[in-house]
């Protein structure tokens, strides 16, 4: 869901190619090197943007919050500054001075994870009625692209896809709506959308698992990077949650009228066996790539661990963790910022310290790649309550279907 971006315009090749088994917030692949020169000032990284600019200065602040720090007024503003009339977000506006215009392709997925961002650092922002607008104007854009089942598309009138989809309800979860109540004018929500990705229990080959979008044929291919992605949202999660407890191993169970609530477990127990067999997921090579070895999918990875936890299964995330830590610098130093956040979020559900993760200092090595952020509030918890909307909660009311096919599982509150 919530991941380090490859360039979309290869992504959009790859999902021709491929009949859209690829997702386009995908795991980490560095953006080119930036041929224009100077990078606008507030921007983290300093990678070419076009394709990631708003998403990771989005992840950088959701990291940066649930460490205590409030991102520097210049970087708000340059988010903010990058917000459509409508309320859209584009991946990047290299020109802010020209409106948006029929030409200006938004994005649902920058969208909705700025508006995430936003929210999260509104009470320390220099003008939080500013930020109080951009959210409101921002979720109101993503309500008029919902398409008729409910989901969403990487762009407006695009098909719906678990990611897209995940990420819109996080970003929901985050600002207080439910997404439940987020209908279309069919009235379908973005979880009867999400529960078209799913695939049964007694699928062979992805048991439990979501796929981004059906194939050609129609067909439900198990994606790990969606699967992540809906697990969260099926738990009216987003990207910054925290473990659940009681901790207890997952397990896949199909219910004869099947609930996003259960698809969410059953994408967690998917997730869980995968990780199992190497301590972390693969990434398969892209399409006409001349290297057709897998290699091992540190993004993807790092949303595992945090669906993982969120859905109580830390047991079962702790060895992909420690996968990490031994192996995510590399990735992570060519990745920048929004690469940097994904660990940080992944040690965060945890409860592990981002500080000490391997022989890195996540938080001091995110805070270098964009202007100094303000130092934590020590008045004041970790972690802003602006980063909780009380969303889990009322989640809580669905968990009865669960019980009663054996689970037991339960939700606890997000720490503060």
């Amino acid at each position: 869901m919530n991941t380090v971006r490859r360039g979309a315009a290869a992504l959009a090749a790859a999902a021709v190619v491929l009949g859209t088994a690829a997702a386009v917030p995908a795991a980490a692949a560095p953006s080119p090197t930036p041929s224009t020169g100077t990078l606008p000032a507030g921007l983290y990284g300093t990678k070419d943007p076009t394709y990631d600019g708003v998403w990771r200065q989005s992840l950088a602040f959701l990291a940066q919050r649930s460490t205590g720090y409030q991102p520097a007024d210049q970087s708000v503003d340059w988010l903010l500054g990058q917000q459509c009339a409508d309320g859209s977000f584009a991946s990047y506006r290299a020109d802010v001075s020209k409106p948006c215009d029929a030409k200006t392709m938004r994005d649902t997925n920058a969208t909705a994870v700025a508006v995430q961002a936003l929210r999260a650092v509104r009470r320390q922002a220099a003008a939080p009625e500013t930020i109080d607008k951009a959210v409101k104007a921002g979720s109101g854009w993503l309500r008029t692209v919902q398409n008729k089942d409910g989901g969403w598309g990487y762009s407006a009138g695009g098909a719906s896809d678990a990611n897209s989809t995940s990420v819109v309800v996080g970003a929901l979860a985050a600002i207080g709506v439910r997404p439940g109540s987020f209908t279309s004018a069919e009235g379908r929500t973005p979880y009867d959308a999400l529960l078209t990705f799913a695939l049964p229990c007694t699928d062979k080959d992805g048991a439990g698992a979501f796929a981004y979008q059906p194939d050609k044929t129609g067909k439900l291919l198990a994606n790990a990077d969606a699967t992540a992605a809906a697990t969260l949202a099926g738990l009216g999660k987003s990207v910054v949650a925290t473990k659940a407890s009681p901790d207890q191993p997952p397990a896949c169970a199909d219910l004869s009228k099947p609930t996003v609530e259960r698809a969410a477990l059953n994408g967690a127990s998917y997730l869980a066996k995968a990780l199992a067999k190497t301590g972390h997921l693969m990434l398969p090579p892209m399409p006409g790539a001349t290297d057709t070895t897998e290699q091992p999918d540190v993004g993807n990875t790092a949303d595992a661990v945090v669906a993982l936890a969120a859905s109580g299964a830390t047991k079962q995330a702790e060895p992909a963790l420690t996968w990490l830590e031994k192996n995510s610098a590399a990735w992570a130093k060519e990745g920048g910022p929004a690469a940097y956040a994904q660990l940080i979020l992944a040690a965060r559900a945890t409860e592990t310290d981002p500080r000490e993760f391997g022989t890195a200092d996540l938080v001091e090595q995110l805070n270098a790649t964009g202007p100094a952020p303000k130092a934590p509030d020590t008045s004041a918890s970790s972690t802003s309550d602006d980063e909780d909307s009380g969303f889990d909660i009322w989640w809580i009311i669905g968990i009865g279907t669960v019980v009663g096919v054996g689970i037991g599982f339960l939700v606890s509150g997000r720490r503060k």
